[in-house]
């Protein structure tokens, strides 16, 4: 969806801003790649276990590379008896229609689930002389795209479900949440499921799990990327993937120490409240994903 200037604003408040500059192009994966990492992921320590040892995603990964908010509330809810929950016991397709104007017509209730098509659709122009409360619903429907179509992909690829809706009809408070951890929860999670034999199609964050391997596997990085912005994963945007074979003996311990890294980072990140999450040994919420951040398995 097209970022008109009028709604970054509210993505700023939201702490989710960092994160559009990797939905301004499509983020090329390769699955080949992802796939091979698949294979030595550990459910039951959520660390890939690599011939020189363990080595696995954490907090401070997710601040680096996507400049999300790893501190806050818990990005979580009921998802069963949805429409009970909803302000004033009103129906989703009711509370959906006030926060975005109108309803689509393939709306499926009882799965909550909308088309991406629809967004595309409905919300590609913005007018000039929109007003305010329209400003508002094109950022309420860019949000809930970012949300579904970059931090939290299922299999689901072209529905967007409804459990977005309270954390919508209240923006100003978006900015209260983890959403760094929770996407950390969600691809842990998605990991693990793709750890079962039967599981074909990946999902989850993959934009962070595969520029995670390229700045802390330097043989697998491709060439001529050399040029970087923050967030870090913004660097492989014009990525496509090859068929090369590289070597995956060699890991950085410490790729964010690197003056060129320390020029761009954002101060926030580095701040120390947020510095003491990077090693902490907790739990990672994503509605009823749960996953545990180990980090002590992987600390140098």
């Amino acid at each position: 969806m097209p970022l008109h200037d009028w709604i970054i604003l509210y993505l700023e408040t939201a702490g989710l801003y960092h994160l559009v500059r990797l939905n301004s192009q499509w983020f090329w994966v390769d699955e080949p790649l992802l796939s091979a990492f698949i294979e030595r992921w550990c459910p039951e320590t959520h660390t890939f276990h690599m011939p020189f040892g363990e080595c696995t995603i954490t907090l401070q990964d997710v601040a680096y590379q996507l400049g999300l908010p790893i501190d806050g509330e818990p990005v979580s809810g009921c998802l069963t008896d949805f429409e009970n929950l909803m302000e004033n016991g009103r129906p989703a397709c009711v509370w959906f229609c006030e926060l975005f104007g109108e309803l689509p017509l393939q709306i499926k209730v009882k799965q909550m689930i909308v088309c991406y098509t629809w967004f595309h659709e409905r919300f590609r122009v913005l007018l000039a002389d929109a007003s305010e409360e329209t400003v508002r619903i094109y950022a309420r429907a860019y949000i809930m795209m970012l949300l579904s179509s970059q931090l939290f992909v299922d299999k689901n690829a072209n529905r967007i479900h409804l459990r977005w809706l309270p954390y919508l009809a209240s923006m100003d408070d978006l900015s209260r949440y983890s959403w760094g951890s929770a996407a950390l929860a969600w691809l842990y999670r998605c990991l693990c499921r793709g750890t079962n034999r039967n599981v074909v199609n990946l999902a989850g964050p993959l934009q962070l799990l595969q520029s995670w391997i390229f700045w802390r596997f330097p043989s697998l990085r491709p060439s001529s990327f050399d040029v970087f912005g923050f967030p870090l994963a913004s660097r492989w945007a014009t990525y496509l993937p090859r068929n090369d074979t590289m070597d995956q003996r060699v890991f950085m311990w410490e790729p964010y120490s690197s003056p060129e890294v320390v020029a761009v980072v954002h101060p926030e990140i580095l701040v120390d409240e947020h510095r003491r999450l990077w090693t902490a040994v907790t739990s990672l919420i994503y509605f009823a994903a749960i996953e545990w951040h180990q980090v002590d398995r992987v600390i140098p």
